[in-house]
């Protein structure tokens, strides 16, 4: 037993050289408080982060990656790679078969743990096909831990489900749908006092309908018992432990009361800046001073790096249009003359004179005043071998195009749906997978970063919708879009192109980092897992080229890079649209700024 044991000893010190042996590195807590705008930290609604950022590093020109959504920024955060690479396009994705816990949906809500398994297991055990910043640190020797928000929270180590390595905390932790706690997590929770499953979101989880306000309250119970498992048991063993850590705690907050919030139904004001929203943006600000309180008492805020950075901004829904056939019907669930849940499909499927199936609902053939459950949709004769499908998302959505046919018969399906796109007042933006070729009115998914090693279906099309600002002092704080979405009106969403959705708040502080530097030069999600890695000196292999930097700018002694400004503008089409693209450049990665039609995407700046 004792040579067992010198043995294992033995393998853990190796595991932490070279990482490890002469410089020790600082641990790393990477903060994501989901959906917050940059421009809403002010010492008056998030106390806490604003004093980070202000005495460490603020980053004045930051990015979400697009599309603007939560698992696909995870994929991001977690691997340091663009999305053309993880293949995660989107929370809702087409996986090219059907995911059992997904109710059989070929378009899964990746969101869940059960669908993150299935989905990891399909493509040979890892569906986004590169190594994680977590997985290569727990293999290196660290102690790693990533507690919060169901889904994003299992991608940072997805591959290992047992417990006995990463703590994985989330929604159903404590259920049978659970990632398993270890014995010491569960010891440590008896010790404090807290129960041994999360609890629900309860009123916060309240959505509303078309009729009835959704939640009022913020996510405060749930979030509460995320922050007290962190800190009275992660970090106070991992202190014990003596070993430097690299963990995760991923806010729900504000995300899910600015997604769920009742102040605004049917409204598009006060829309995300009501009273909900607000108390969700105080109850993240909440969880990161606890954490910053608890590293304090602990004796580890000297050597512990934080790093503040959202997934993504946020817009209010709107869900109006003049040219959509979706909004001309009547439902028995939807405002009138208000655009249903799966409205891009449905309005293709009218388009092409083609039925529509709704895949979330056992592949059900919906007729005129049926709408798709969950904004996706199958178009064709045959729910199995379907011609076009869509996977609404929010801001933006996916088309793909599954059926094997000859490149003319792909080119000929591909000009008929951009043309029908290039009709409708509630588009702005097309991006076309550049094996279909080039059409006029649309720029490639190339020009966006969404072809590279990808083990997922890629996307045919990727389709951006209309936002605006309803007018305020910082058009980034009050942004609208027109979201394919089961919210209401006047409540939460993302995805978008639009500067209010890609502006995400970003900030840094701790050992490894510049003191009272504003960093103007442009920043992404994919920087935070490569600069992660640098602080934690971890060599990761790259499967796919599609990586960001270290943000070598924001340490001592580093220089700013040099920063090219730049935007792609598409041939105009028949009707004079062009998709114009805006982005930044720093060596070989790219920062979207804002992408679409001119006058129909918040940020875009004119174009000749």
């Amino acid at each position: 037993m004792k040579l067992k044991l010198s043995f294992a000893l033995t393998l853990i010190a190796t595991a932490l050289t070279p990482a490890m042996a002469a410089d020790r590195p600082h641990n790393v807590i990477l903060f994501v408080p989901d959906g917050m705008r940059s421009e809403m930290v002010t010492a008056a609604n998030a106390p806490a982060m604003a004093a980070l950022r202000d005495a460490g590093v603020a980053f004045s020109n930051s990015h979400s990656v697009f599309p603007t959504f939560t698992t696909a920024n995870a994929s991001v955060f977690a691997t340091g790679h663009y999305l053309g690479d993880t293949g995660d396009f989107s929370n809702t994705i087409h996986t090219g078969y059907q995911v059992g816990p997904a109710n059989g949906s070929v378009t899964p809500f990746l969101e869940n743990d059960a669908v993150l398994g299935d989905v990891d297991e399909h493509f040979s055990g890892d569906y986004l096909n590169q190594e994680t910043v977590m997985k290569a640190a727990r293999k290196a020797g660290f102690n790693t831990a990533a507690v919060g928000k169901l889904g994003p929270t299992l991608i940072f180590d997805h591959t290992d489900r047992s417990g006995d390595s990463s703590v994985i905390a989330d929604d159903p932790t404590g259920s049978a749908a659970g990632i398993p706690l270890a014995q010491w997590v569960k010891d440590g929770l008896a010790r404090e006092g807290l129960a041994l499953a999360a609890p629900s979101r309860g009123a916060n989880g309240s959505v509303g309908s078309a009729t009835v306000p959704g939640t009022v309250t913020a996510n405060l119970a749930q979030q509460q018992w995320f922050a007290d498992l962190f800190n009275k048991v992660i970090l106070k063993k991992f202190k014990e432990d003596d070993r430097p850590f690299f963990a995760v705690f991923w806010s729900r907050d504000p995300d899910g009361s600015q997604h769920n919030q009742g102040d605004s139904l049917n409204a598009i004001t006060p829309g995300i800046n009501g009273p909900t929203a607000l108390a969700g943006i105080k109850n993240a600000d909440n969880n990161l001073q606890q954490i910053r309180d608890t590293l304090r008492a602990l004796g580890l805020e000297a050597t512990t790096d934080i790093i503040v950075s959202a997934d993504h901004g946020f817009s209010t829904v709107s869900k109006q249009s003049d040219t959509s056939y979706a909004a001309r019907i009547a439902y028995a669930d939807v405002p009138q003359g208000f655009l249903p849940p799966g409205f891009l499909a449905k309005d293709i499927a009218h388009a092409l004179g083609q039925k529509f199936w709704d895949p979330d609902q056992k592949n059900l053939l919906l007729g005129d005043a049926q709408h798709a459950k969950f904004s996706n949709g199958l178009i064709g004769d045959d729910p199995l071998a379907p011609r076009v499908i869509v996977a609404g998302n929010g801001g933006s959505d996916l088309i793909y195009l599954p059926q094997k046919t000859t490149k003319a018969g792909a080119r000929a399906l591909t000009r008929k749906i951009v043309d029908f796109l290039l009709s409708q007042d509630y588009v702005s933006g097309i991006f076309v997978d550049s094996r279909l070729g080039k059409f006029k009115g649309a720029l490639s998914l190339r020009d966006i970063n969404l072809e590279g090693s990808a083990a997922t279906p890629r996307p045919a099309m990727v389709v951006n919708f209309k936002s605006f600002s309803f007018g305020c002092a910082l058009p980034t704080t009050c942004s609208v879009e027109v979201a394919d979405s089961t919210l209401q009106q006047g409540q939460g969403m993302h995805g978008s192109f639009s500067r209010g959705d890609t502006f995400n708040f970003t900030a840094a502080n701790g050992p490894s980092f510049k003191q009272g530097f504003v960093d103007a030069a442009p920043v992404s999600n994919v920087d935070v897992s490569r600069t992660i890695a640098a602080l934690l000196g971890l060599k990761i292999p790259d499967t796919g080229k599609l990586t960001g930097r270290v943000l070598t700018e924001t340490m001592p002694g580093g220089a700013m890079p040099k920063v090219r400004t730049k935007t792609i503008s598409s041939q105009p089409a028949s009707n004079g649209l062009k998709t114009i693209l805006q982005y930044q450049q720093v060596d070989r990665s790219w920062y979207f700024d804002a992408a679409g039609f001119p006058g129909r995407t918040l940020g875009l700046q004119p174009w000749p």
